[in-house]
């Protein structure tokens, strides 16, 4: 599989275990918002990174590292990703898959067989199709299809799981936000992540300021109207 990025230790990307972070350089969607444009614009500008080199670092570190998780970009739209996540699993090792969801036979594929034990999969908008098209800067409806069939595997699935939403002041409003927990009622955990306008693809956003903790904080309690578990994060 084609890995353009390599964190081998990692706190963050996976709550409650110490990670490897791998990224994919391709990506179906066009956020306007992503933080991570510059790997799918201009993959040549990061140097390869060999499977190798991430089995063989969790080879020599397993007593401390418990996964790996496959970010990107889009994992699901790499070729060799199934191949990997069972080189990873066969080694004794967790892993997480971040995905946006528009792939739902890749995702129920590689969930059926025991491939990946947790999924963090990126609800961009409410269930509405202009409103995705905007969040996503696709016009497919194919996507919000896609999306919706994810999202309804993940609940019913019972692989452990959370969805997120990275909160863009131009795009999102608090009535988005409660119809998107709406949504997703009986999901295990939604997350709501603070805007980076600094690193986002359309420069336009970039003029916008991200939300206050006493914002995430409301709009945490909006979404806690509809969900069991909700908490927001500062990325």
């Amino acid at each position: 599989m084609r890995l353009k990025g390599f964190v081998d230790t990692s706190f963050v990307d996976w709550d409650g275990k110490i990670v490897s972070t791998v990224f994919v350089p391709t990506c179906n969607l066009r956020c306007p918002f992503c933080f991570n444009h510059q790997l799918i614009l201009h993959p040549e500008k990061y140097p390869d990174v060999p499977e190798s080199a991430v089995t063989d670092f969790l080879k020599r570190n397993g007593d401390f590292v418990d996964g790996v998780c496959v970010s990107g970009g889009e994992p699901t739209t790499a070729r060799g990703l199934k191949r990997f996540c069972q080189d990873i699993v066969s080694l004794g090792f967790k892993v997480k898959l971040d995905t946006n969801g528009t792939n739902p036979g890749a995702l129920i594929e590689l969930v059926s067989e025991g491939l990946v034990n947790y999924v963090a999969m990126d609800v961009k908008a409410p269930p509405d199709e202009k409103k995705y098209g905007l969040a996503t800067g696709t016009r497919s409806p194919k996507v919000l299809e896609s999306v919706k069939e994810s999202v309804s595997f993940l609940i019913e699935s019972g692989v452990d799981h959370e969805f997120r939403t990275t909160v863009v002041p131009s795009i999102h409003s608090d009535d988005d936000v409660e119809e998107i927990a709406k949504w997703l009622r009986g999901s295990r955990l939604y997350v709501l992540q603070k805007f980076q306008p600094e690193r986002a693809w359309d420069r336009r956003l970039r003029k916008f300021h991200s939300q206050s903790d006493s914002e995430m904080e409301r709009l945490a309690s909006v979404a806690s109207r509809h969900l069991g578990r909700v908490k927001w994060r500062g990325r």
